[in-house]
């Protein structure tokens, strides 16, 4: 997956003999914009962001990124999608008949048990990590992650969608009350329902505004995975159907959005984002300045393109959502008996854990010596594991540290 960004007033693109010529915008910090050329079969990129304010896109410039399977995002000021040009989608009735049948029968209630159990289960393996850095907040948040389990543990009983949304939506809360209580105060997240509609919608601040971001590039990845193999999206299974919503794009994000929650959490974590990359607007509404807003597509582009072992392959998670959707159509076709949306499971590891603080931090130079590793080795992690910053350690080093 290659992703090219653009942002600010004046971004254009056109075709002039057969290539793609594409104009970055204008802005105070920017005044002479970038420029690119685009090939035809070159694959250079596989994925355009816009976050602009004003410019034109050609209908010839539309044709060219339809067929060369170039994925068009164009983000609203608060990260909401305005709209998701994709690749034209396949002639496939039979698999949309298929899904209008899943939906008006029986089996809706298990397809979207499917979707929910997949998202608990990359909520929890999310959570693990963060207390890996964070051990304290499975004792200040105890109650949390106690309601979590008893929830979990009520998703195959779950006989209506009603039930599994209540489920989900319970799961959700504790989730988000022990994420913030690792978050840096001065933030001020309180949790992702807030406002009379107990939605997450008009960040009011930064971290909300982040998440919000994040998930509309997910969405319109899922929805490019949708069209791909010729579902309908304003059919969920979770999510109910509702003017300007897509919610089968939805249900498709609820076991992947934990990529967007590491990549929002790295970020966090190595202060990429700073003050003069937010802006709040008159009506109290965080959103993001553009300089802002490329950070945060690179940290989750950073993720989609990480590498997992899947089926024997080395399969990038971007593309794992577009293989899940393919193996969710041959289920509803009868090609398949179970719908796993769960598999493959991330695993996260982390390099600064507490424990690893710890073991570096009581370390002697002369046991350090004993084991093969140099003097400035030790002292270099050592520094680093007295900050409260992310830090690398070598695969050989981790793993001696952890057999002590």
């Amino acid at each position: 997956m290659r992703t090219l960004y653009l942002s600010g007033h004046g971004i254009s693109m056109r075709v002039d003999h057969s290539h793609l010529l594409i104009r970055d915008g204008c802005e105070f910090e920017r005044p002479e914009p970038m420029t690119y050329e685009l090939k035809p079969k070159h694959d250079e990129f596989d994925n355009i962001v816009i976050y602009g304010h004003s410019g034109n896109i050609t209908l010839e410039a539309i044709k060219w990124l339809s067929r060369h399977n170039i994925q068009l995002t164009i983000l609203n000021w608060d990260g909401s999608l305005v709209a998701s040009v994709t690749i034209p989608e396949p002639k496939q009735g039979a698999n949309r008949f298929a899904q209008y049948r899943a939906f008006i029968g029986k089996n809706r209630v298990e397809i979207g048990k499917r979707f929910i159990d997949a998202k608990i289960r990359t909520s929890v393996a999310v959570l693990d990590w963060v207390a890996q850095r964070h051990p304290d907040v499975r004792e200040t948040k105890k109650g949390c992650f106690e309601e979590l389990d008893e929830f979990k543990d009520r998703l195959p009983e779950a006989d209506t969608i009603a039930k599994v949304r209540g489920i989900e939506g319970m799961v959700a809360r504790n989730y988000w009350l022990i994420l913030a209580e690792t978050f840096d105060k001065r933030l001020e997240f309180e949790g992702r329902a807030f406002g009379k509609t107990g939605r997450p919608m008009a960040a009011v601040d930064p971290i909300n505004c982040l998440f919000n971001y994040g998930y509309s590039l997910l969405e319109s990845h899922c929805i490019r995975a949708i069209n791909a193999n010729g579902l309908d999206p304003y059919i969920g299974f979770v999510h109910e159907m509702a003017p300007g919503k897509s919610p089968l794009a939805y249900d498709l994000q609820e076991p992947f959005r934990w990529m967007v929650d590491i990549a929002v959490i790295r970020s966090l974590e190595q202060n990429i984002f700073t003050k003069k990359d937010f802006v709040r607007t008159d009506n109290y509404v965080v959103r993001l300045r553009s300089e802002g807003a490329q950070k945060l597509v690179e940290a989750v582009h950073k993720q989609f393109t990480t590498k997992v072992k899947f089926r024997g392959k080395s399969w990038e998670w971007g593309n794992v959502i577009t293989q899940k959707t393919a193996e969710f159509v041959d289920y509803l076709q009868g090609r398949k008996d179970d719908l796993d949306f769960a598999n493959p499971i991330p695993v996260l590891v982390r390099d600064d854990s507490a424990e690893l603080r710890r073991k570096i931090l009581a370390m002697s130079y002369a046991d350090w010596k004993a084991m093969g590793f140099s003097k400035g080795t030790l002292h270099y992690l050592k520094a680093n594991a007295r900050k409260d910053e992310p830090f690398k350690v070598y695969d050989k080093v981790r793993e001696k540290l952890e057999a002590l």
